[in-house]
């Protein structure tokens, strides 16, 4: 032997005693590891459907453990309302490669320690062997996790295709798609992202005329914190290139081209915010172009602590009283009372004085719709506050919870002129200028209505609305008055009497 030689089989020798010993080590130490792991995904599961009508949790059914690697079993399941009128059971089995050097690692030439890898997939059960049949008798869901040893994580996650009909009126096509994702320990940062080619559905409508829907170039992306009261913070997007729905009976279609969405959600000491904008690059119907729209919701200044002493309510009184009393309706039985203790109903009101305290905002920063000759749009701001006494008559009450509201409503007179002729030529209208007369009739009808009934204004080609309201003060279209007057004023406008009072 020479020495070369020597020298790779002494490093050959040792990766494999280290790899043993490790890979012992590893096995001794793997119940504690599943254990910890699965704890911490229940309380996740516990936290993501917190305000749901269902609960799920995972559990280790059983562990095989060997020298090099071992292999469990899983059970996720799944009970209430939003999983059906039955419990959801889904078996998983593992194999896991202990570290520190597992061998699917090392044929890829990925020789970085580490702890173990996972590689799961989604057991054949009754409940799934339809899926499975789909997936040409594969597993449809599996997926690879490398532990490391600081308990984080990297791995993927795989759907796989599918062509299969639901039942006798539907089938589903389906691309597969992959994610990756990644989390530190604990999971207190998590990355992920993933992308779909297409998937395509055909079914029937309750009229029993055929309905499409076809989706391609999904996109999703993750970046996210776990904040100090245990929650996500951070980002989301979804993004997708194109969808039609096909639908009714002259099978029309609705196109949507470059759809994108993205919500962000922060912390700052007790109180959280959020934000949430949507784009549609194009909208079209039967291949003609109608416009593009967007719109941005934000809320500021939420007080999490309260709001989750609110939520713990909800979830112990609120959804079961929401439960008892569709049971009844269905049954042709009375709704049951609310009961709260007292000490619940403290709890409520001071939660509710907490969260009014901080003066969260809530706001339709936009709303809007673009065709080729003219926009539309709306805003809307609304700041509360907390009033004098949570014990205040109804009417001084809401007087007292607003502290601001700002709407802003613009609608252009060209662009419903375009919405109507695409809808005209949809109908199957073909006489170019009645469709554009009739389309401006009906524009100029609404535009007297609205300027008729003096709740908005015309600004050129724009109908318009605005309305101010701050201490106990109105600016409605320029008019000034109390708001008192002004809930007369709409009143008597929309054919009430007009006499309400606000004291």
């Amino acid at each position: 032997m020479n020495k070369s030689a020597g020298v790779l089989l002494g490093i050959v020798v040792a990766i494999g005693a280290i790899s043993a010993g490790g890979a012992w080590y590893t096995g001794s130490k793997l119940d504690g590891v599943l254990n910890t792991s699965i704890a911490d995904a229940n309380k996740e599961l516990q936290a993501a459907l917190a305000g749901s009508n269902g609960t799920a949790s995972l559990e280790l059914v059983s562990l095989d453990r060997h020298v090099f690697s071992s292999t469990a079993h899983y059970r996720l399941k799944g009970e209430g309302e939003m999983f059906g009128e039955a419990p959801v059971e889904l078996l998983f089995v593992d194999r896991i490669e202990h570290g520190p050097l597992p061998f699917s690692r090392l044929v890829s030439l990925k020789w970085l320690p580490v702890l173990a890898t996972s590689h799961y997939e989604l057991e054949k059960t009754p409940l799934t062997e339809k899926w499975f049949a789909a997936a040409k008798d594969n597993s449809p869901v599996k997926g690879v996790v490398n532990i490391g040893y600081d308990n984080s994580t990297k791995g993927t996650l795989e759907f796989l295709p599918l062509e299969t009909a639901l039942d006798d009126k539907s089938n589903l096509t389906f691309s597969g798609m992959k994610l990756d994702v990644a989390a530190s320990a604990q999971a207190q940062k998590v990355k992920a992202d993933g992308y779909m080619d297409s998937l395509k559905l055909t079914t029937v409508a309750e009229d029993q005329t055929p309905v499409q829907v076809e989706l391609n170039g999904l996109t999703v992306a993750s970046n996210l914190n776990k904040s100090t009261y245990g929650y996500y913070t951070g980002e989301n997007t979804i993004e997708l290139t194109n969808s039609k729905t096909t639908f009714g009976a002259k099978q029309s279609v609705l196109g949507v081209k470059n759809f994108e969405m993205k919500n962000k959600t922060e912390e700052s000491g007790t109180n959280a915010s959020g934000r949430a904008d949507y784009k549609v690059g194009e909208v079209s119907l039967n291949g003609k172009t109608v416009g593009s729209a967007q719109m941005a919701m934000s809320l500021k200044n939420l007080d999490i602590p309260s709001t989750m002493s609110l939520m713990q309510i909800y979830q112990t009184k609120l959804q079961p009283y929401e439960k008892a009393a569709a049971e009844a309706a269905a049954a042709g039985l009375p709704a049951p009372e609310l009961n709260l203790t007292p000490a619940e109903e403290a709890q409520v009101k001071t939660g509710l004085e907490k969260l009014l305290a901080a003066g969260p905002q809530v706001a339709l920063e936009n709303l809007s719709f673009n065709t080729s000759n003219g926009e539309s749009r709306a805003n809307l701001v609304l700041d509360l506050t907390k009033p004098q006494s949570m014990d205040l008559p109804p009417d001084q009450l809401v007087k007292q919870l607003i502290a601001l509201l700002d709407f802003n409503l613009l609608v252009s007179k060209p662009m419903l002129v375009d919405v109507l002729t695409v809808q005209s030529q949809i109908d199957g209208q073909t006489d170019a200028k009645l469709i554009a007369d009739q389309a401006s009739a009906t524009a100029d009808m609404f535009s007297s209505m609205a300027v008729g009934t003096q709740l908005a204004k015309l600004d050129g080609n724009n109908v318009v609305t605005k309305l101010h309201y701050a201490n106990n003060q109105v600016d409605f279209n320029g008019q000034k008055m109390t708001l008192e007057e002004f809930v007369g004023f709409v009143m008597s406008k929309l054919g009430g009497t007009g006499d309400v009072t606000l004291q």
